[in-house]
């Protein structure tokens, strides 16, 4: 087999250069000679890939090269062994290890979670009646833990009635669940097990009835399914099918605990039906048939759907339809479509309506009172933050619990009265070792894409610092899916800026904080777009003396890893450093395959390579097809091997092509983590543990290593 003869070739040199002592990663180039590529035609085109191979996991000649590079990347990074410790300390002593969450009310209890020096997971309690009663404990995330490297919970949710907690459970990181009910009045685990379930998890109001979504072979969430408590899974009602592929299907209840709501959705098209929550064994009623490139999303109040849309408002607007007939025909504009103001959605409680919108790159929470027809806008202290609404299960209250945070200011929890206008603060992240936010100073600058577009930057760093060119700069950036990437406070951050480190956000094209506009400008043909706008902000940053491209350090992960490969391809001048986490890097082949999780779900956000323009396109940025015989920077790679959203070949492939092709002296890692998936590490202390080893690669090429 083809595989059998490179991988075993590889890994034998990297399992020789450490045995021996020699840790050059230029000598350990997998032998092109001897391999044997995969060739098949696209569009035309004669497309080769000599790496395909790796994908085959079954070959345990792969597992022993993903383990040799393990074991190289070890072996580079062993004298930083001392520093990493030092850096997960310095970062531990930081955090409240023993901890408590504000607690929620929930009818006649108090639900909240707590941590335990010592423990990786969480703990869920409650206490019924008041704060003052005893605890009950509901689920400890770590007995669960026990005899598994990996333990992740994907939903836990009570019965109405508060007797059963039904939550689902991976041990793997491949995010194929487990469901599991638990008697909260005896502590016992039902006979119900329902394995490979997808996050959405929802109890009907008879509380016996739970509606749960299963995946097809692409990891696609298709098909709803309602259980009985004590029936046999087998014989559970499928509800409905989601046949087009490009569709995924989700669970949420409404707030008033009215409805359940099944979203249907594309990254384009959207459709939403609803069940009468008393009603389990009902039929769902649709609200508005899909409609090609119309997205919407619905609350409930009353006898009113509060709906969010796209149609006719490319910005978003908010209309109200009866329940009786919520179908578009009825819709009625609540607010309107505003150019510069994006809505983002809308929160339905008894007496008001939460309205969160982006203006100018900012969150802003609009409040609206149904009694008075007034509204007002919730204001903040600080020129750069975010805010979003807390779960607020209550319906019955004037009481909005929000989030607050900066790159200065720590998550701080407020109960907000959206009738006098008061805010309380809760809960505010405790920082230990005396964090003095006053030494720290944020700002938000802008710099100039190619275009002429003007990209803003939020940055951070300690107060007095010279701008002389001189600072060390760590760049973070995403830009896809029109997800924001909002400024928000994060400790282990602290362990750069007190280095001398300016922490600094790009809000490049493909993200959302400018509003939809920005998300189309860097998708699909405008993908490059992206990639421009964060080359630009890193030039400006040199430009004007934040930093240097000798102290420029940059990193993504998933569809931020691809924006590192695209960027490092086009300028690897630019940049000292490069961390791409779980990296979406083989483009071209990824999206070539249906079978992969996520491919046709993400033809509307990079193309359909099956046509030749999207081909073509897609062809000029992939990173993997990119890789050429230049001089790249120091490069960590990171990957789970049971990631189902990035596949561990993507990072693997690419590791591979870079080490045949670049040339110099500059580091090339692989850290292939052999039992978790997409977001790494479970634990929370394992996951410190990752980030001391990221930071002490970042400052080792730097040349701070103590």
């Amino acid at each position: 087999m083809p595989s059998r003869t490179w991988s075993k070739t590889l890994a034998f040199c990297i399992m020789n250069l450490i045995v021996n002592g020699t840790v050059n990663a230029e000598t350990i180039r997998p032998p092109a000679a001897k391999i044997i590529p995969k060739i098949d035609t696209v569009n035309g085109y004669i497309r080769t890939d000599n790496y395909f191979y790796l994908r085959n996991r079954e070959n345990p000649e792969v597992i022993s090269y993903l383990e040799a590079e393990n074991k190289y990347t070890e072996a580079v990074m062993k004298h930083t062994e001392a520093f990493q410790e030092k850096l997960y300390k310095e970062m531990l002593g930081r955090i409240k290890e023993t901890d408590l969450s504000v607690p929620e009310k929930i009818d006649d209890y108090y639900y909240y979670s707590r941590t335990e020096e010592g423990k990786q997971y969480p703990i869920y309690c409650r206490k019924k009646g008041s704060l003052e009663a005893a605890e009950e404990m509901i689920l400890d995330v770590n007995e669960l833990a026990a005899g598994h490297s990996f333990m992740k919970i994907g939903t836990h949710t009570q019965s109405p009635d508060h007797r059963y907690l039904a939550f689902s459970t991976d041990t793997a990181g491949s995010e194929k669940f487990t469901l599991l009910v638990k008697d909260l009045t005896t502590g016992a685990l039902l006979s119900d097990r329902i394995p490979d379930i997808y996050y959405s998890v929802e109890w009907g109001n008879d509380d016996k009835t739970l509606f749960y979504t299963t995946l097809d072979e692409a990891m696609r969430p298709y098909k709803l399914y309602r259980h009985v408590l004590g029936d046999n899974p087998k014989n559970d009602v499928l509800v409905y099918h989601e046949k087009d592929d490009a569709f995924y299907l989700e669970l949420e209840k409404t707030r008033s605990r009215k409805y359940i709501m099944m979203n249907l959705s594309s990254n384009t098209t959207s459709e939403v039906w609803y069940l009468d929550a008393g009603e389990p064994a009902g039929e769902f009623k649709v609200v508005h048939p899909r409609q090609h490139e119309m997205e919407y999303m619905v609350d409930h109040h009353d006898e009113k759907f509060y709906i969010v849309t796209n149609d006719n408002a490319k910005n978003f607007r908010l209309v109200e339809a009866p329940v009786s007939d919520p179908s578009k025909a009825n819709w009625k504009d609540v607010l309107p479509h505003r150019p510069d103001v994006k809505v983002d959605d809308a929160d339905a409680f008894k007496d008001h309506l939460v309205v969160t919108e982006r203006k100018g790159g900012y969150k802003q929470l609009r409040v609206m009172n149904f009694v008075t027809d007034e509204f007002h806008y919730i204001e903040f202290p600080e020129p750069v933050y975010t805010v979003s609404a807390a779960g607020n299960p209550d319906f019955n209250t004037n009481v909005l619990r929000f989030n607050y945070t900066s790159l200065i200011t720590p998550n701080s929890i407020y109960d907000y009265d959206m009738d006098t206008r008061r805010r309380e603060l809760k809960k505010q992240t405790e920082v230990l070792g005396g964090y003095n936010p006053q030494l720290y100073q944020s700002e938000r600058i802008s710099a100039e894409a190619p275009d002429g577009t003007e990209i803003p930057i939020s940055l951070i760093y300690k107060k007095g610092m010279q701008i002389n060119g001189q600072n060390f700069c760590y760049l973070y950036g995403y830009g896809s899916y029109g997800f924001s990437m909002d400024p928000n406070f994060n400790s282990n951050r602290l362990s750069l800026l007190d280095r001398g480190f300016v922490f600094a956000i790009p809000h490049i094209r493909g993200g959302g904080e400018m509003g939809r506009y920005w998300y189309e400008d860097g998708k699909l043909l405008k993908k490059k777009n992206t990639f421009t706008d964060f080359i630009a902000c890193a030039e400006h940053l040199v430009g004007e003396k934040y930093t240097s491209k000798d102290r420029l350090v940059v990193s993504g992960g998933s569809a931020g890893g691809l924006l590192m490969g695209a960027v490092t391809n086009m300028r690897p001048d630019l940049f000292r450093a490069v961390v791409a986490k779980v990296p979406f890097v083989d483009v071209v082949n990824t999206m070539l395959d249906a079978t992969i999780p996520l491919t046709v779900i993400e033809y509307e956000e990079w193309g359909n390579p099956n046509k030749k323009e999207f081909y073509d396109y897609m062809m000029s940025y992939s990173p993997y097809d990119n890789v050429a015989a230049k001089k790249y920077p120091n490069m960590l790679i990171t990957a789970g091997l049971n990631d189902p959203r990035v596949a561990y070949w993507e990072p693997a492939k690419w590791t591979a092509k870079l080490r045949a092709l670049k040339k110099g002296n500059n580091r090339l890692l692989l850290k292939m983590n052999m039992g978790a998936g997409h977001g790494g590490a479970s634990g929370r202390y394992d996951y410190l543990k990752e980030i001391a080893f990221e930071y002490a690669f970042v400052l080792d090429v730097l040349g701070m290593n103590d």
